[in-house]
């Protein structure tokens, strides 16, 4: 299992892809290991488990395994977000979501959002293509595109340009 630790301070820091040191609570804690004496080094482990527990009840630290992260970049798809080094884009990842449709909705302008199962809102920008009938429950394809745009495919039809608006 994969862990990622993330200090809030810490992070917000260095915003390069570079690996972080870990933050200071974390790092005391993984020398505790390097206590010859066993009674010093349970002391040591007991108290910093203890330090690194109430940062993380308290959100100053936050742990995470690999499949809490893949879901927390599926969720964040689309939100154009400063890059804190956090949900890196592994092997292009974050290129591409695929999903179904929570729901449909419709802007003022009457263009369609969709409601994603991720809870993303995708509204749709131009009116020359629709999906055909588009419905809960079918499979959608979100897609990066040129210049900072996404194309979306609803059960493999033509794609249409869309945005994230929330």
């Amino acid at each position: 299992m994969t862990v990622a630790l993330t200090a809030t301070a810490a992070a917000a820091k260095n915003k390069t892809d570079a690996v972080q040191p870990p933050p200071p609570n974390f790092a005391r804690l993984v020398a505790c290991q390097k206590i010859s004496d066993s009674t010093q080094r349970l002391a040591c482990y007991d108290r910093e488990v203890a330090t690194v527990s109430t940062a993380n009840a308290k959100g100053d630290l936050v742990v995470m395994d690999r499949q809490q992260i893949r879901e927390t970049r599926r969720s964040l798809f689309g939100l154009t977000l400063p890059n804190l080094g956090l949900f890196g884009d592994k092997d292009g990842e974050n290129s591409t979501l695929e999903t179904t449709i929570k729901s449909i909705g419709f802007a003022p302008d009457g263009k369609p959002i969709y409601n994603l199962a991720e809870g993303g809102r995708w509204q749709q920008l131009e009116f020359k293509t629709f999906i055909v009938d588009p419905a809960p429950g079918q499979k959608v394809r979100v897609r990066r595109a040129a210049l900072g745009s996404y194309l979306m495919n609803v059960n493999g039809e033509i794609a249409v340009r869309v945005q994230r608006v929330n």
